[in-house]
């Protein structure tokens, strides 16, 4: 008996102790991370991901068919502007300038004699020794052989131009990035297609050429402020500025759940740069806004309580019953209607003497971590930072909390 009244004893008082340590866990409080609000400067980025190109490149193309006869540079050479890169082919180009040349003295021949016998037509006619229609055969004579003198001429203006495409040299000074045939092989040669042989870029002067979102494009202005890092490059930093905004959208995943429509954004880099090679891979981080000393709140300390929440607490209405959870799904309700969207206002949680206190926010613009606080706190107030799901759902006005981490902020 007196063995069961002693197990008995010892069930209640761990009962007992378990029931204080209880009691007093939760007269601590919830236990939340908070962050001083502070001052500094605050600069807004939109992101963009995309490659590293020259500013300035150009195509050396064939516009006449022949085969290579001579290539002098090679991938990675330098180049300046004027130099001859590639010659073809010319002796069928030569023989065809030949044949123009002579073409174009037997029209110039047949011009003068058409010229003379006009000449003693004018006399004869003007004599009355010759007939109207005489007049008018030695005039159109003459108008053929001129016409023929002008097409002979355009013949020996395209063999000429023709002989001249055989040398092919570069408009600027550069390097060679890229170099798609060799010696020998065929150029195509076409006006309205084009058959690049070699490519030559300005290496000195490089831009970023990034796909922005269309939520954040309209941000975006000339001569924007940028940041790019260059993967190739770790731990390094380049500034830039933004030079051209696309007007015109590229669409990935049209038509699917993935659909993202982006503009792009080319950023010219102003550092002194390395040895870049076109196409690497880049991010930049475009500053469309900064404000100076203004206060800082940490984004994750922003949430949304009901207005009436709000309203509750400064003593303008009456308590109103909560509205019933909803079990069932209803698809008319899938979307907050713009009533239930104006009845949640942005507020923080101070922390004064360990109990939280709840209070309406205004924000502007932002960066990755901070945002502008224009109203409702001040220099030095701890806000909460988490944890999230204590913050979003379950925080309430004058709540006990305990601080379990404190970041200050100079």
């Amino acid at each position: 008996m007196k063995k069961k009244i002693i197990i008995a004893s010892i069930i209640i008082i761990v009962i007992a102790v378990f029931v204080i340590v209880n009691v007093t866990s939760k007269d601590e409080g919830v236990e939340v991370q908070t962050e001083e609000v502070f001052r500094a400067d605050i600069t807004q980025t939109v992101t963009g991901n995309g490659k590293i190109f020259p500013e300035t490149e150009v195509k050396i193309s064939a516009r006449v068919p022949g085969k290579i006869t001579m290539i002098g540079v090679e991938e990675g050479d330098s180049v300046r502007a004027g130099q001859v890169l590639v010659r073809l082919e010319r002796e069928q180009y030569a023989s065809g300038l030949d044949r123009a040349n002579s073409a174009l003295l037997e029209a110039q021949a047949n011009l003068t004699l058409a010229e003379n016998d006009l000449k003693r037509a004018k006399e004869l006619f003007d004599r009355n020794l010759t007939s109207d229609a005489a007049m008018d055969m030695a005039q159109a004579k003459y108008d053929q052989a001129l016409s023929l003198l002008q097409q002979r001429q355009a013949s020996v203006d395209e063999a000429k131009d023709a002989l001249a495409w055989t040398v092919l040299s570069t408009p600027l000074s550069g390097v060679v990035i890229k170099k798609n045939k060799e010696l020998g092989e065929m150029a195509l040669g076409s006006q309205f297609q084009e058959d690049v042989i070699l490519v030559v870029a300005d290496l000195s002067v490089m831009e970023a050429r990034v796909e922005v979102n269309e939520n954040d494009i309209v941000n975006v202005n000339l001569g924007d402020s940028a940041e790019v890092e260059i993967d190739a490059f770790p731990d390094t930093t380049f500034t830039g500025r933004v030079t051209e905004i696309s007007n015109s959208a590229e669409t990935e995943g049209l038509g699917t759940m993935e659909e993202v429509t982006n503009f792009e954004v080319k950023i010219r880099l102003l550092d002194l740069l390395p040895s870049f090679r076109p196409g690497m891979s880049a991010t930049s981080d475009i500053a469309t806004e900064t404000k100076k000393d203004v206060l800082n709140v940490p984004i994750q300390s922003i949430t949304v309580r009901e207005r009436k929440t709000l309203k509750k607490k400064e003593g303008l209405e009456e308590q109103e019953a909560p509205e019933k959870e909803e079990t069932e799904y209803n698809p008319k309700k899938r979307k907050k209607s713009k009533k239930q969207e104006d009845d949640l206002i942005e507020v923080v949680f101070v922390v004064n003497e360990g109990i939280a206190n709840m209070r309406p926010v205004q924000i502007g613009i932002s960066d990755d971590n901070y945002y502008h606080a224009t109203a409702g706190l001040v220099e030095g107030e701890e806000v909460v930072t988490g944890p999230y799901r204590v913050l979003s759902r379950t925080l309430k006005e004058g709540q006990k909390v305990k601080v379990t981490e404190e970041r200050k902020q100079k």
